[in-house]
Order: C-alpha cells, then structure tokens, then sequence
C-alpha cells in the first residue's frame, strides 16, 4: 500500500496552525459589550480597535508571503503565533482604549496577517501541482474550524468567568501550536527530496529572495497596472466588509439588542464555522471544475439577498428562518476564498500568493472599515439595520465586478518570468 504523499502532512499541520490562530479571530464579537460595560467605551471606540486589527491583518499579508520566500514558512509563521500570544495576553492589564489598540489592534493584527491565507497561498503553490483548488479550500476552512472549535469554549468564558480568562485562552492556543509548526513543518518538498504533488518533474527549491519588502511592493506596483487587480481587490473588499468586517465582528451584539442571549448568539456563529468548513471545501472542488468568475458572481449575489432579510429574523428566541440564514451564509462565509485565488493564480502566476496577499489587503480594509463603521452606525441610528442593507447592496455590485474579470490564457512556463520580477506581459 502506498503511504500518502508528504504534501497532504504539510497540508494538515498548516490546517492545525490556522485552527490555532483562528481562536483570536472568534473573540471581537464577544468582548464589545464586555469592554462596553467595564470601561464605558462605546462600539465605536471598541470597532476602532478590530478595524486596525483588520486593516493590519491584510496589509501584512503580502509582506508575510515575501517573509517566507526569505526566511521559509516555519520561521515566519512560529514568529507571528507568539506576537499573537503576547498581544492577546498583554489585554489582561490594559485600562485605556490606546492600549487595546495597541494590543488587540496593532500586536495581533500584524501576527494574524502573517497567518492569512497567503500562508495557505503559499503551502498551496509550493507542495501541490494537483488538487491545488481542493487544498485551497480546505485550508481556508481551518480559521471556519477554529471558529466553530472556540466560539463556545470563549462565549461560555466570557459569560461564566469575565473576558480576561478568555483573552488568555487565545493566547495559550497560539503558543500551543508553535511546537507543532517548529517541528512538523517544512518549506519545500525539495528539503525532503519530493516533487510536489502532482508533479511530473522534481523542483529545486528556490534560493532565498532577498528584499522581501522590496519584492512585495515591487509585485504590487506591477499588479496595480492591470485590470484584473482592481477587480478582484474590489470583490474581495466587499467580501470581507460582509464577512469578517459585518457579520464576525458585529452579529452577536446586534442580536444581543433584539434580546438574543449572547451565548446563544456566538453558538449560531459557531454553526455559520460549521457550515463554512463544507461550502468552502465544495467550493475548492467547484473551482477545479467551473469557471472561477461565474461562481464568484453566485456567491456574492446570494449573500446580498441573505443580508436584505436578516433584519427580519432578528429575534430573542431562534426561529427556522434564522436557522435557514445561518446555513446559508455559512456554505457562502469564504466560498470566494478558492475561485479568487485560482484567478490570482491564472493572472500572475509565481507572483500569484503576493498578489493574493495584496487582494486580501483590500479584504481586510473592507473589514476594517465595516467593523468601525458597524459600531458608529449603531450608535447612531440605534440599530444595525442600515449597515446589513448597505452590505447587501455592496455584495450585488461584487457580483457585477466578478464577471467582467477578464479570462488570461494559459501561459507555458517557458515564458514566465522569474518570481520577483512581475508577471509576463500580455501580447
């Protein structure tokens, strides 16, 4: 009997790691009517705090890819699980709103932005030839798992015990993992004498690229002067403004307003993490099969019509309507994540994980900029009902933009030019 190939270890050890990290991602929800209630902030000043948080978490991502050309992806990724551990734990002692910001915004967001999905970008193109879309998925679902594996242990610590004991729950099971990715991981099959999965020839490993800043803005400034770039980044924008930006950050305590009990509305994000883990693993197995542009248009039109009707199912008691909405915008949550990387992928090709990693800038931008607007929207009107209908207005423009990306012919790689030097020019 043939033993798997090593690639599928890796593949699983990067699942376990993002799992990890995901812990902080489920906690921002959990902590604005905490933080509300024991230091008198309001949700804007709270959403301040997840918005640098997001923005950073993107706008490192690229870098971070760049990083693990120069330093390999073990070195990186050990680095970022501990700046996360101490930004997490450091909240324990904080008394004012610029120490949140310092250490719910700017420590973990740039350790979670070296543990973005250009770190699945970058596992994916190095060990996989075949099954690169299925892999895709499958690893952006660990942050889906680690949602759905933290939410109720935190909401529950958060309920039962106070948000600092949760606060140090993130931290421990980020530096749980460092040993993992320290002793498990490695960079490139060719340390291990492999050919990545599904190749038909042996790749050397490449040498280590110098200027890691350099070569990712040199990357960007290249990206920047085709259209495509714009597309996706806009897209992918909106993505994240509904997701992470919307919906993560802002569902429990709009539901907590309509007298949804906060556990029962963190465990109703736990199941969206449940069924995101099966739509984003179908959705790498679709993108194999169809057209990337097409299946970003269903997405994004789909979760716009969901977000028109939430306001409607908001309720303290959960009623099949909410339970309908849940699974559903569960299977779409980061369904996107797999046909926008096949488009990075079939745009930029050696470029393609740092292009991804300046496409999921924008991701976290739009986040950001949700997560702040969310909060001085509610403090505003009072409710949250205008964000989730601008939301959905702004998925069906995705929709539009996805379909008018414009296909690029397969290149031979004969003709690619090497990693760091830009993508090939169009005839």
């Amino acid at each position: 009997m043939t033993s798997p190939h090593r690639a599928w270890f890796v593949a699983a050890v990067t699942f376990v790691t993002i799992t990890g990290a995901a812990a902080f991602r489920s906690l921002p929800g959990l902590l604005i009517d905490p933080l509300h209630q024991e230091f008198g902030w309001s949700h804007g000043t709270v959403g301040a705090a997840v918005s640098i948080n997001l923005a950073l978490y993107g706008l490192t991502a690229p870098f971070a890819a760049a990083l693990m050309d120069r330093f390999g992806i073990r070195r990186v990724v050990a680095v970022a699980l501990t700046v996360i551990a101490a930004g997490s734990g450091l909240t324990v002692w904080m008394t004012t709103a610029w120490q949140l910001w310092l250490c719910w915004g700017l420590l973990v967001g740039l350790g979670t932005g070296a543990m973005a999905l250009a770190f699945a970008a970058t596992v994916t193109e190095r060990w996989f030839t075949a099954r690169r879309g299925l892999v895709s998925g499958i690893l952006t679902a660990a942050s889906a798992s680690g949602q759905l594996i933290f939410l109720p242990i935190l909401s529950w610590t958060v309920e039962s015990h106070g948000w600092r004991p949760a606060a140090v729950t993130v931290a421990l099971a980020a530096l749980a993992v460092v040993p993992f990715v320290w002793l498990l991981l490695r960079d490139h099959p060719a340390d291990l004498g492999l050919k990545p999965y599904g190749a038909r020839e042996y790749v050397p490993k490449p040498e280590p690229a110098p200027g890691a800043a350099r070569r990712a803005l040199t990357v960007l400034f290249s990206a920047v002067r085709t259209g495509p770039f714009w597309l996706l980044a806009g897209t992918f924008a909106i993505c994240g403004a509904s997701t992470n930006g919307l919906i993560q950050t802002h569902f429990v305590p709009a539901a907590h307003d309509h007298g949804m009990p906060v556990t029962t509305a963190a465990s109703l994000l736990a199941v969206i993490g449940l069924f995101d883990v099966a739509g984003t693993i179908a959705s790498g197995w679709f993108t194999d099969r169809f057209d990337s542009r097409r299946l970003l248009a269903v997405y994004y039109a789909l979760r716009g019509v969901s977000l028109l009707f939430l306001p409607m199912l908001l309720a303290p008691e959960v009623h099949p309507p909410m339970l309908f909405f849940i699974v559903f915008y569960g299977l779409d949550w980061v369904a996107t994540v797999p046909p926008t990387l096949a488009l990075c992928r079939e745009q930029y090709g050696e470029d393609s994980a740092i292009v991804f990693g300046w496409v999921l800038a924008s991701h976290q931008v739009g986040a950001a900029l949700v997560a702040y607007l969310g909060g001085v929207g509610r403090d505003v009107f009072g409710s949250y009902d205008v964000i989730w209908y601008a939301s959905g207005a702004l998925c069906a423009a995705a929709a539009l933009m996805a379909l008018v990306i414009r296909r690029r012919p397969a290149v031979p790689a004969t003709l690619l030019v090497p990693a760091g030097q830009g993508r090939p020019q169009e005839a």
